[in-house]
């Protein structure tokens, strides 16, 4: 708590690492170039302390992995709000990927990097390893890091992460938020333990409503459920290419949200209208917005002009 009486969450290195100092750093880089509703603002860095330490917005509901699979068998998370929760994330990654003032990659996209507001708002954070990149850039060329479950199996043969590798992990998230399961787990074995592949297995074999949530299957939105599950398992294309953009998820998940029938074989006027219309309002929020800067003792504000 701050002078002021507001709260605060502090992230602080576990060891004085140059590994962890570098991440650190970086974060504060990536997170002075944007501002959107559905990211985790940093308020200001503290450098007068042994370690460096980052003051953030408190976000007070904890992650998504906890809300979706922590919780006792009596908690229900209901689809409308699962739905929601999945556009907000897309929203997110889509700005990041296109309407940021440089385009960012996060890369490592996990239910346990969501964290949920009051009103159980999604709020994208940990941006210790993302990378911005120059317009004429495709991909980035690392040593492969991100977490198992999540990681795209291409960028781990071949070192190349691009936007479609957090569009793999997206889609991860989205079979989180449609089966109710963790995304590796023992029980499992049979099909890998790999719910990425679960997932994609019960879908060839035409086993989708037996693998998603119960709670969510008593809502009677099988049709909706179909065409979210359908999204996922595009999201989760071997081939990278062959994914859609963050761009093309969001527009999708849009118009599924404002129109019914989801799976008609063809969008009527309406749907292309909103389509058309989302997509405009999208492009006009391209711009470069400095982060809110709060200063308080012993906190030193950032500019999105310091060096380090």
């Amino acid at each position: 708590m701050l002078t002021d009486g507001k709260i605060v969450a502090i992230k602080k290195p576990k060891a004085i690492d140059e590994g962890e100092v570098k991440q650190f750093i970086n974060e504060v880089v990536i997170l002075s170039q944007i501002n959107h509703r559905n990211i985790v603002k940093l308020l200001g860095c503290c450098l007068e302390t042994k370690v460096p330490l980052l003051v953030y917005e408190f976000i007070p509901n904890g992650t998504l992995y906890q809300y979706l699979h922590d919780s006792n068998e009596e908690f229900h998370v209901s689809w409308d709000t699962r739905l929601r929760i999945a556009a907000e994330i897309v929203g997110a990654l889509f700005y990041l990927h296109s309407a940021a003032s440089i385009p960012i990659y996060h890369r490592d996209i996990k239910s346990t990097n969501i964290l949920l507001d009051e009103k159980y708002r999604a709020k994208v954070a940990d941006f210790g390893t993302s990378k911005s990149i120059s317009l004429d850039q495709t991909h980035v060329t690392t040593l492969v890091q991100g977490t198992i479950g999540y990681l795209d199996p291409e960028y781990f043969q071949s070192g190349q992460f691009t936007d479609k590798s957090d569009v793999y992990s997206f889609g991860v998230v989205l079979v989180e938020l449609l089966t109710g399961q963790k995304p590796i787990s023992s029980l499992r074995e049979q099909e890998g333990r790999s719910l990425a592949t679960y997932f994609i297995i019960s879908m060839e074999e035409n086993r989708l409503f037996d693998i998603v949530d119960v709670q969510i299957l008593k809502e009677d939105k099988k049709e909706e459920i179909a065409f979210v599950a359908n999204l996922a398992k595009r999201c989760l294309n071997l081939n990278g290419r062959s994914r859609p953009t963050m761009k093309e998820v969001a527009m999708e998940l849009e118009v599924m949200r404002k129109f019914p029938n989801p799976l008609g074989i063809q969008q009527n006027q309406e749907d292309q209208e909103a389509t058309e219309s989302y997509a405009a309002a999208c492009k006009s929020s391209k711009s470069n917005i400095d982060v809110d800067v709060t200063t308080f003792s012993d906190v030193q504000p950032f500019l999105p002009s310091e060096t380090w």
